[in-house]
Order: C-alpha cells, then structure tokens, then sequence
C-alpha cells in the first residue's frame, strides 16, 4: 500500500496519459472497476492499451441499452440518465459488488475504486453539445471503511462525438491519477484534470469532494479554483456548502438574483431581497413553487488587490449559508452577461434586485465599447421580455433625497432610452423599503468591524453578529488561505 503515496520524481513532470495508467496499472495495489455510459468506454480503453491492466482493472462495462441499465442500477424514474443521482447509483452499485466479491482476507492491501460516468455526448443536430457526470469512489487505506468521493460535471465544447470521447477518455485517466497521487493536495489535483487537454474543449462547472481524506476541504472554496482557473463562468453552492450544478438548479425556474458584495451582509441586503421577493412572487407569471433566489457576487469584487482574498471569500459565503441562502460566483461584471447566462437555462421570469448605484452603471456606456453593437446591443440581451428590475431606493447623502426610479439621473444620452425601460414596466421601485436602515453600508460595516469599533451589530441580520465574533469573521486584513504542501 505505501507504494501509493511515494514521490517518483519521474512523474512529478507532467506525465503522458500512458504513464499515467501505467503508473497506476503496475501499483500492485490498486484495484477496480469501470462503468460508463453513454460515450463508450475511454477512459478503461486507456488502461487496457497502457498494458499490465489485469492487475488493476477488475471490471469494465458499458450499460448502454436503457432497460439494462435499469435493471443493474435501478428505474430511473425522471427517465434521464445523465444526471447525478445515476452516477452516485452506479457508483454505489459497483463498490458494493466489489466489497462483496473480492475477499479481504485474500487481499488485505488493494485499494477498491469504482471509477463511472454518464455521459450525453453531441447530437446530430450539433444544437445539445453535451455533458456528462464523471466521478470516483476510492480508498487510499484498505482499512478504512468509509470512501473518498471526487464527482464533476462536465460541458464538452467539441463538435464530434469522437472528439468528446476523447477528452472524457483523458479527463478519467486524469481523475484516477489524480486521486490516487494528488488527493492531499484538491487544488492541484482540479488543475490537473486539463493534462493534455485544451481549456477550450471542455468546461468543468461542478466539483464536490467527500470522504474521509476530504474532510478539511471546503467545497465552497474548491467551487472558487473552477472560477480561478478559468474552468467555467458561474459556479453555486447551497446553504449545506456543497456545490451545485447551476444549469440543475435554473433549468425552467423563475430567478430572483441579487447582485452585492455582501461584506458583510446587512439589514439593508436582506430587506432588498424580502421586499423584492414579495413583489416578485406576486408577480401572476411566477410559480413560487418553481422559484429559485440567488445571492450573486461576481469574481472581480472578490478581488482586492488584483489577488482573490480567499479568507473574505469564505467570511462572506459562510454568512450568506448560515442564512439559508444559494449563493453564485461568476465572471460577469456586466448585468447583461448575467442575464443571458441564465437565459441558457430558464425562458421563465427573472429578476435583478439592485440599487440606485448599480442602474446608473448600466446605462453607462462605457461598459459597452466593447461591443459592436454597443450598449443596445447590452440592452437586446439585458431586457428580453421576461425580465424586470426591482429597484431599491437610496438616500443622496448631501441633500438626503430619496432616489427613485423617477428622479435617477442617468446620462444625458441615455435619457430617452432609459424612459423607454422605464414606461414599458422594465423598472419597478420597491416602496415598502425600510427608511431605518437606509444609512447602512457594508463598507461601513467592515472598517468598525475591523478597527475594533463598537456599534455595527445591530446593522445586521439577527445572529450574523454573533457568528461574525464566534469565527471571527473578516477580522483577517492580510492572511490568506493558503493550501498545506
């Protein structure tokens, strides 16, 4: 078993795919199984050409036809088989074939994997460009009665099938590798998924780890690495922490989104999202039941100082989770890019909850040079006709007006194209706001919190000031952190 975890420095260079199963193949240690549907079977097709796979590969098959693969992992009631519940089955169903039928007192140093996927690759039309659900259950003591477990969804950006099972034949082999020789090191171990793969042909938009040897790894912070490393756009959490597919979650949903910084979060973000959600399930086009609201931060405000700040990462994650609430991190800084992100998965209603400050900035056009059509090629793609903006007031702090929709000043430019939103009911005030707390600002918050001041307790949530004290929350100014070597 120890032979596992040595440092050869042979491989400590990126490694070819062949070395790689080899490596594996010739531990005398490790020993599974293989299961994959839907895009051949690549990555055992890897082991097997590798040579010396009898001693690692137990079994190898491919359910293809649907009532066959009913009849080994179960009816699939939804009728789709490409989703998470059919791999976390397929997974389950296959380790417990092999704790059942390898004899522990024959064997008392193999280290059982189950390696599965299920995979929709290309259609014909090219219209779907598919994914697939990849993952890993492994131990890495063979004493050890619970397992590890790495899961990942995946996007292939590839216009052929063979292409597709190509890079997912790679992608395997790189998961495998990686669990076995890089478990203890979960940031290393995502970047190296891409070995010998574009990051053009392939997005990778959730991971969770579990297990044992995971149970110090934030999944939340893993979810961030995927941003970092330029793996996808978006990326969601629950309030439990772990991450979630977001094309899952906003498939057919109608979406609250609400854009901050929540640094901390305050009474003010959560009277924003209370009185604009009231007014949005009102709303006679929106299905509560099927409603989804997300707190939304996008990648540059977790910045400071051109460096992600992963320490305020987490503050802020795990105050929004201690709330209850879905939390998204993406890449886009303009709201357009948002709302066409989540036009990928829903035609059903969606609302922006935002501040007076936050609508001024869309209708600079400044934001927009880049594009060819400018701003109103923003707008075509911002206020589709399913959309609508809840805006929250703010008190002018020279001359204490309250700024509305109706007195808002925006470019003169953009005057009567903002008008144009405006009467055809693509702006709506939110009324009911609360006037106590319009004073409260996060940064604010923040510089009391970390100067030692006294005072910004009751400018929050009830129980977020006890957790921020309890955790010490955002009392960090420099530290990061930092992965153990």
């Amino acid at each position: 078993m120890a032979s596992v975890f040595k440092k050869d420095p042979a491989f400590e260079n990126i490694p070819s795919i062949k070395a790689k199963t080899l490596r594996i193949n010739l531990n005398p240690d490790i020993y599974g199984t293989f299961a994959e549907i839907g895009a051949g079977q690549e990555t055992a097709r890897w082991f097997f050409r590798s040579g010396g796979a009898s001693g690692t590969i137990a079994k190898a098959m491919s359910a293809y036809d649907k009532s066959f693969s009913d009849a080994v992992y179960g009816v699939e009631t939804e009728g789709r088989y490409v989703t998470q519940s059919r791999l976390k089955k397929m997974l389950s169903h296959e380790m417990h074939l092999m704790e059942e039928r390898i004899s522990r007192d024959k064997n008392p140093d193999k280290l059982f994997f189950t390696y599965a996927n299920t995979v929709a690759t290309i259609d014909f039309s090219k219209r779907y460009k598919g994914h697939g659900w990849v993952g890993l259950r492994f131990q890495l003591d063979p004493t050890q009665k619970e397992f590890d477990e790495i899961i990942l969804h995946v996007r292939f950006k590839q216009n052929e099938a063979r292409l597709q099972q190509e890079t997912l034949g790679i992608v395997g082999v790189n998961l495998i590798y990686g669990a076995f020789y890089k478990y203890n090191k979960p940031r290393k171990l995502l970047k190296y998924l891409y070995d010998h793969i574009d990051r053009d042909t392939l997005e990778i938009d959730m991971v969770n780890f579990s297990g044992p040897n995971f149970k110090n790894v934030d999944n939340r912070l893993m979810s961030l690495q995927l941003i970092r490393y330029d793996m996808t756009d978006a990326v969601m959490f629950g309030p439990d922490g772990n991450n979630l597919l977001p094309a899952a979650i906003l498939y057919k949903k109608n979406i609250l989104a609400l854009r901050g910084s929540f640094r901390p979060v305050t009474k003010v973000n959560m009277d924003m999202f209370e009185k604009s959600y009231e007014i949005f399930i009102r709303d006679p086009a929106v299905d509560e039941d099927n409603s989804i609201v997300i707190f939304e931060i996008t990648l540059s405000n977790l910045k400071a100082s051109g460096e992600i700040d992963e320490s305020d990462f987490m503050d802020r994650a795990k105050l929004l989770c201690s709330l209850g609430h879905s939390v998204m991190i993406s890449k886009f800084q303009e709201y357009f890019k948002l709302v066409e992100y989540f036009n990928n998965y829903t035609k059903a209603k969606i609302g922006l909850t935002m501040g007076v400050n936050n609508l001024v900035d869309i209708f600079d056009e400044k934001y927009y040079r880049h594009l060819s059509g400018g701003i109103l090629e923003a707008f075509g793609k911002l206020f589709f006709k399913e959309l609508i903006v809840y805006l929250y007031p703010m008190k002018n702090p020279e001359t204490g007006q309250i700024m509305t929709s109706n007195n808002v000043k925006v470019h003169p430019r953009m005057k009567e194209l903002y008008k144009f939103f405006k009467y055809n009911g693509k702006v709506m005030d939110i009324i009911d706001y609360d006037p106590e707390i319009m004073d409260i600002f996060s940064r604010d918050v923040l510089k009391k919190i970390q100067s030692g001041e006294g005072g910004w307790e009751e400018m929050l949530p009830e129980g977020i000031a006890e957790k921020i004290k309890k955790e010490h929350l955002f009392m960090r100014t420099t530290d990061k952190l930092e992965e153990k070597a």
